[in-house]
């Protein structure tokens, strides 16, 4: 297939080609195996919802309803642009046989629109304001697996994972805000399978740019994001970008982007002493060498820099606040959403360095303390998480003994079994033994009982025969994350 996130190739027959998703599915849900007749896109999806115990009967969960619903949907950046939606998408929810759909960031329905006879048909399945449509509740379909992948997708009847749901073909498009560059949402089209045209794939997608588009001149002409404020975005990327609301973000190099991050995460501002022992550590720096980058600096940000102390005049709204308030307020998943990698990866810049240690392990502690299959999941499919031994473990720990498939129970426990013999706590010879695998209480701790069982941190790579001797750290090779993000994605 030309195109990986279309259903159906041109000229495809679409009855026999539910057909062969329908088997498959089945075969996937029953043995957990996936044939070659299922999409890249749909196989990887389909695994995130075993991952997650996802029941194949399920039906969506209502979060919100009535005064509570009204309100967090008025207050949603998204709100400013259903006028927008419903201009480009209000004659496809008014012709009988489709419904518009608008949900945020965490797949909550925010608005499903259309004909009220379609409407009925989906509230069968509780497709309705208020209910929670993201993967790891509903499994795969457009809305939850477009946020997922961060990209525009169809999903065909029987390659959505939840059966209630295979009598529909929806296709979606992720939304971002345009200044930080989060996805904020996702608009969906739903109905039957000739849905799984080209056609609607394009829409959807034309209709998300033409919303971000729009948010773009809203920001611009008020100053301010959808979350308010300039913004500075520094997660998974050597150089900063900083949005001030007054054109084009800007770039700032290295040093400045390690000056900018920490004067934003001291409001109250840094004496050119404190600030050279944040930048440089112990090392030996006169004075004008720091003069010289907060002057250059200045030049860049005019009044926004003041000094004695060196201070930001507006305090940015950053990437890295987003994770961090996510994660106060118990959100794991928009906190994992938002983390887009870790804080200035390649900066040696001391207080970078403990910023960047403290989130990374603020996160990770959350993640493994929810013991949540689908956010463990999300863990180790990531550049930073990927060798993370200890997560890997906690994964094949709760899978064990579930309604996982045995194909799928043995793929993770063969994933431990190269970490642990790759980080030296597993002989080769036992690797070969007749049912050996991680060692019982492993997940908590390592199998000699010397300390906790390694994991990636903020590096990327094979691991080497100790947990931290001869670790790359991450972006290494001139390799920027975003790079790196863009090169492994699917």
């Amino acid at each position: 297939m030309l195109n990986p996130w279309l259903a159906l190739e041109t000229g495809a027959d679409a009855a026999e080609r539910s057909g062969q998703v329908r088997r498959a599915h089945e075969e996937f849900v029953t043995r957990g195996a996936i044939g070659a007749d299922v999409r890249h896109v749909v196989a990887e999806s389909w695994r995130r919802c075993a991952g997650a115990a996802v029941e194949p009967e399920s039906v969506a969960g209502i979060d919100l309803a009535d005064a509570d619903l009204a309100a967090y949907r008025a207050a949603h950046p998204l709100a400013r642009v259903m006028p927008l939606f419903r201009e480009l998408l209000g004659t496809v929810a008014d012709d009988g046989a489709h419904l518009l759909s608008v949900c945020d960031e965490h797949g909550r329905m925010l608005w499903v629109e259309g004909h009220t006879q379609v409407q009925r048909l989906a509230e069968r399945m509780n497709f309705v304001p208020g209910a929670r449509w993201s993967e790891r509740y509903i499994g795969t379909n457009a809305p939850g697996t477009a946020l997922a992948v961060d990209h525009a997708v169809q999903i065909f009847t029987a390659e959505h994972y939840c059966r209630p749901v295979q009598e529909w073909t929806c296709a979606a498009a992720p939304v971002h805000d345009p200044r930080t560059h989060r996805v904020i949402g996702a608009v969906d089209i739903t109905g039957g399978d000739h849905l799984a045209a080209p056609q609607s794939l394009a829409l959807v997608q034309a209709t998300a740019r033409a919303a971000e588009a729009h948010l773009a001149e809203l920001a611009a002409g008020g100053g301010t994001s959808a979350d308010g404020g300039p913004v500075l975005n520094a997660l998974g990327c050597d150089e900063a970008l900083l949005d001030t609301g007054g054109g084009a973000p800007l770039r700032l190099g290295r040093r400045h982007s390690e000056i900018a991050v920490l004067l934003a995460a001291h409001p109250e501002g840094l004496t050119g002493e404190r600030l050279a022992l944040e930048l440089y550590g112990e090392r030996a720096v006169t004075p004008v060498t720091l003069r010289a980058e907060l002057s250059r600096l200045r030049g860049l940000l005019g009044p926004l820099l003041e000094s004695r102390p060196y201070r930001l005049r507006t305090l940015p709204h950053t990437d890295h606040d987003a994770v961090g308030e996510a994660l106060a307020e118990g959100d794991l998943p928009a906190a994992l959403a938002a983390y887009r990698g870790p804080l200035l990866p390649l900066s040696e810049a001391p207080g970078v360095v403990r910023l960047r240690r403290l989130l990374e392990d603020r996160l990770r502690r959350a993640v493994l303390a929810a013991r949540d299959p689908a956010l463990l999941e999300e863990w180790v499919r990531t550049p930073w998480g990927e060798d993370d031994l200890e997560i890997w473990e906690a994964l094949l720990s709760g899978r064990q003994g579930g309604p996982a498939s045995q194909a799928r129970t043995a793929a993770l426990a063969g994933r431990v079994r190269e970490l642990r013999r790759a980080y030296g706590l597993e002989s080769a010879a036992a690797q070969g033994a007749p049912g050996s695998g991680p060692r019982s209480g492993s997940a908590s701790g390592s199998a000699s009982g010397s300390g906790p069982a390694p994991r990636s941190g903020t590096s990327y790579g094979p691991p080497s025969a100790s947990p931290r001797a001869g670790r790359r750290p991450y972006g290494a090779q001139g390799e920027s994350h975003a790079t790196y993000r863009q090169r492994s994605r699917p």
